[in-house]
């Protein structure tokens, strides 16, 4: 109960500061832990924070399903479902160990795992949230059959705070799968990986996570299965390859969530990471001279670009011309705090980029009216 009282207590308080922010026109920065600020245009605002916003309020295992503060670290969260054998299965990238369960809802960011399991947004059943005129709100439930307001659930995920100010969030889990393998194919072209993987994905295979990269001239796919034990040893024994050690591939796949793996450590001190949203199917893209990589994962629909700002028109272009868009992901200084630039970190020039814009604004106008809330931290238009 006093735990209960001292949270009601900080809302109570978050939506007096937010009050007074829009009475006066202030902006606002909602804090989490930090961990994505290198994302977005830039960082404005007086900061507030959510950290005291923590706790898992209530856990039903039998049910899948836990609600938690938005304050709370997401790798508290984790530790919990994993000590009952259950898990968040599109795999949150953490970008750092103050990573928190309310900054992975409102940057909507997934893991490896994502092309096979979902994304954020298919995992959220509720939350509550303080929207830009200091008012408490609360949208879908804590059980998946409830319905009632789910797709404004799902809307706050990837807003990156410029809606509202999530405070409590329902989320469905899942169990640990009983079996995993991670397969290696050795000289392994970008055309044939992308074949394979397009092949395989229209298949009854238990397919989980990919990663592609060229290393040294030569590449390498990785293939990582999950699922009932039969399952993938089948397809283990189906797909060939190299069986590597689940065991002592785990740290490779966590590094890869959070983009910490060597080919995005040794990026270029004058080139951005970029990345390449795009159908699976998509072919090798001729990317712009000078560019390195791409490092390709979710089976073909995420590819990761090195290159230098200069090159933001062109990956632009290749990207939209194959159905899909490109975004700066982190600037040149992969310890800067921000993009800090006028660059949008989304591309805006086709007529869905413009639609898109537009529905963004009306959203804005809706829940934050006085336009004080993480303001320009997707774009100039926010």
């Amino acid at each position: 109960m006093q735990a209960m009282d001292s949270a009601t207590s900080q809302i109570n308080q978050l939506g007096e500061r937010i009050r007074a922010a829009a009475s006066d026109k202030t902006p606002l920065r909602i804090c989490g832990g930090g961990s994505k600020d290198f994302y977005g245009l830039r960082l404005q605002g007086e900061p507030l924070s959510t950290r005291a916003l923590s706790g898992i309020v209530s856990y039903e295992p039998s049910e899948l399903v836990v609600t938690v503060r938005a304050g709370t670290p997401l790798a508290e969260l984790e530790a919990t479902l994993a000590s009952q054998g259950q898990c968040l299965a599109f795999e949150p990238p953490h970008f750092g160990a103050a990573s928190t369960v309310g900054g992975m809802v409102a940057a909507g960011l997934s893991g490896p795992s994502r092309a096979s399991v979902g994304a954020v947004r298919d995992f959220v059943l509720g939350l509550e949230m303080i929207n830009g005129q200091g008012e408490l709100l609360r949208y879908g439930g804590q059980v998946m059959k409830n319905v009632a307001g789910y797709d404004v659930s799902r809307l706050m995920t990837g807003s990156w705070g410029t809606l509202g100010l999530i405070t409590e969030i329902s989320l469905k889990v899942l169990p640990v799968a009983p079996a995993e393998a991670t397969l290696r194919f050795d000289s392994c072209s970008q055309e044939q990986a992308l074949d394979w993987l397009n092949h395989w994905g229209g298949q009854p295979l238990p397919l989980n996570a990919s990663n592609w990269l060229e290393e040294d001239g030569k590449g390498t796919l990785y293939l990582r299965l999950r699922g009932a034990r039969a399952a993938v040893q089948a397809a283990t024994l189906r797909l060939g390859g190299e069986r590597l050690d689940s065991d002592a591939v785990a740290a490779d796949w966590s590094a890869s969530r959070d983009l910490n793996l060597p080919w995005f450590q040794q990026r270029a001190a004058d080139h951005c990471l970029w990345r390449l949203s795009v159908p699976a199917t998509t072919a090798p893209l001729p990317l712009p001279q000078g560019a390195a990589g791409p490092f390709i994962d979710w089976h073909g629909a995420q590819r990761w670009v090195q290159a230098p700002r200069s090159a933001a028109a062109a990956l632009q272009q290749l990207a939209q011309a194959a159905g899909g868009s490109a975004s700066l992901f982190r600037a040149e200084d992969a310890n800067q705090t921000s993009a800090n630039s006028d660059l949008d970190v989304h591309a805006q020039a086709s007529p869905a980029g413009r639609t898109s814009a537009q529905l963004h604004a009306r959203l804005k106008q809706a829940f934050d009216p006085a336009g004080i809330l993480n303001v320009g931290r997707l774009s100039a238009h926010w």
